[in-house]
């Protein structure tokens, strides 16, 4: 065992020496490991800055070619930016010189236009006084002849122009709701009349004033006012309403009415008809002249089934109710109205009260036509009766200035009030304002007459049955009448038929050359009422050709009934 520990301790040192070569040997391969890695790192180190010089030059090889073609590209665009800039102050130059050019003409062209507009309003004007003067003419001509004054109004097209109530076809349909009638100037209506299969045939009808479907109530009325000077001056005016029904006679002559009541509204005063305008212009014009030299009455009928209804006439207690008259011819071949009711009335708004009350008891039915169709012609008369001193009144109306005094003196005579002496009358009997008369003073009556007839109606387009049916035959067979005594009166026949019917001889003074007759004739323009409308035109051509003499002037003196 000591052997063995002694071999195994020299094994153990031989061992330890082995141990100990080992760790130098170790320590030198760390030393050479840790200088390989140093020096492995330097290189790296030489080969990332040959890589990053590399890099650099290359980049600044390729910054130094791009900021070569960058300047390039910089000089062409200046040289182009130059070249346009140019070309931009060629072309601005040119177009100033073009505006200016372009002004030098256009103020050339402004001074011919202002010559041309200036020639043009000179002609205008001419033209205007040459119309005029041929309207002066002309009218002049027709006092002479004592023509029949025509207007045409036509309506604009309503809603209820259509076929209601009829089994008709479509494309028919449609041409219901066409207008077939145009005002193609001032003076002329233009009808296109067209049936399936034939031709479209323009007929033209000439009347002295022609109101197409624009034209306004003022217009109208500014045509009628001229006659009522006249009716001052000493002549008697009737204005008439003719046409078939809804064809705005009613709205021509009152204004609209209210849906549900026939009077009609003072509100609307632009909308206003002939009549209250015509009374407000009637009183203007008395407002003009002395004092308590006029004095006005007014009276309402209707003709309804062919007989008189005096519509102002009162009942024992007050209520206004349309009692039955009749009309008889005087001594002097005159038609009057006995126990016919004379309301005075001083203003517009008493006139207008009356004729609210008459129109009340106007008799209105409902039609395929016209919701709120006429069922009778209505005739208000403003009788004006003048005080004339001496032989003014056979001179000149417009000399009123030496009998001024004097007329003066003479109102004092009238009541202050005179309604206050108001009261029912016939035409013939008493004024209701009494004259003290004297040897200088004298009366003159003269009459404005303001017709709205009933509409002439097919029976078969309106769908009237029964008492609705004989006022339609009522109403057709007046207008007949009215249309044979303006044929008669034409022809100058030897016999007028006024006693064919009560409208007429109601109207046989007006008609028969006694007053300044005006017939505003109103058609619709739609295709559905072509044959109403041309058979009114008709008619008022007919009455165009009348020829009754010039009418005469209310000269005659009818002395006071207190003389």
């Amino acid at each position: 065992k000591e052997e063995r520990i002694v071999v195994l301790e020299t094994e153990n040192a031989v061992l330890h020496l082995k141990l100990a070569e080992y760790q130098g040997l170790a320590g030198r391969s760390t030393k050479e490991v840790l200088q390989l890695y140093a020096a492995h790192g330097q290189q790296m180190k030489l080969q990332r800055s040959s890589i990053v010089t590399q890099l650099h030059g290359a980049i600044k090889k390729r910054l130094k070619q791009d900021l070569k073609s960058l300047r390039s590209f910089a000089l062409e665009l200046a040289k182009d930016f130059q070249r346009q800039s140019k070309t931009c102050l060629y072309q601005v130059l040119a177009a100033v010189q073009g505006i200016q050019l372009q002004n030098e003409a256009m103020q050339m062209f402004q001074i011919k236009a202002f010559d041309l507009e200036q020639s043009l309003q000179e002609v205008t004007e001419r033209y205007e006084k040459e119309k005029q003067k041929r309207k002066a003419l002309h009218n002049s001509l027709i006092e002479l002849r004592g023509n029949i004054r025509v207007h045409c109004r036509i309506r604009p097209l309503l809603p209820f122009d259509d076929a209601a109530g009829h089994s008709v076809s479509r494309d028919r349909q449609r041409n219901f709701s066409e207008k077939a009638a145009f005002a193609a100037d001032d003076e002329t209506v233009l009808v296109k009349c067209s049936r399936p299969g034939h031709a479209s045939v323009n007929k033209t009808f000439q009347f002295e004033r022609v109101y197409n479907d624009l034209e306004s109530q003022d217009a109208v009325f500014a045509d009628v006012a001229p006659l009522l000077t006249s009716l001052l001056d000493g002549y008697n005016v009737c204005i008439m309403a003719y046409g078939q029904t809804g064809s705005g006679k009613t709205y021509t002559m009152l204004g609209p009415q209210l849906e549900g009541n026939l009077t009609f509204s003072v509100e609307e005063e632009s909308e206003l008809g002939i009549i209250p305008r015509a009374t407000q212009e009637v009183f203007r014009l008395i407002s003009e002249k002395p004092p308590g030299s006029y004095w006005v009455e007014v009276s309402v009928v209707e003709v309804y089934n062919n007989e008189i209804f005096d519509l102002l006439a009162k009942d024992s207690y007050g209520k206004m109710l349309g009692i039955k008259r009749d009309v008889v011819t005087t001594r002097e071949g005159k038609s009057d109205v006995p126990l016919l009711t004379h309301e005075t009335v001083e203003n517009a708004s008493e006139f207008l009260h009356l004729v609210n009350k008459g129109l009340q008891l106007r008799v209105t039915h409902p039609t395929l036509v016209h919701a709120h169709s006429s069922r009778s012609h209505l005739v208000v008369t403003l009788t004006i009766t003048t005080v004339v001193f001496g032989d003014n009144f056979g001179t000149s109306w417009e000399d009123e200035q030496t009998s001024q005094k004097l007329s003066k003196e003479a109102s004092c005579t009238f009541p202050q009030k005179m309604r206050d002496n108001k009261s029912t009358s016939s035409s013939r009997a008493s004024s209701p304002v009494q004259l003290e008369a004297t040897e200088k003073m004298k009366q003159v009556k003269t009459r404005l007459q303001l017709v709205d007839l009933a509409g002439s109606e097919c029976v078969g387009m309106s769908g009237v049955t029964g008492a609705a049916l004989r006022e339609t035959s009522f109403i057709n067979r007046s207008l007949s009448a009215l249309a044979d005594v303006l044929g008669a009166i034409a022809e100058q026949r030897a016999h007028v038929p006024y006693r064919n019917s009560k409208l007429t001889r109601l109207l046989q003074d007006s008609v028969g050359g006694d007053a300044k007759l005006l017939v505003m004739l109103c058609i619709s323009p739609g295709q559905k009422y072509l044959t109403e409308s041309m058979q009114s035109l008709g008619f008022g051509t007919r009455a165009r050709q009348v020829q009754r003499g010039q009418v005469k002037k209310k000269t005659f003196p009818v002395l006071s009934k207190g003389k």
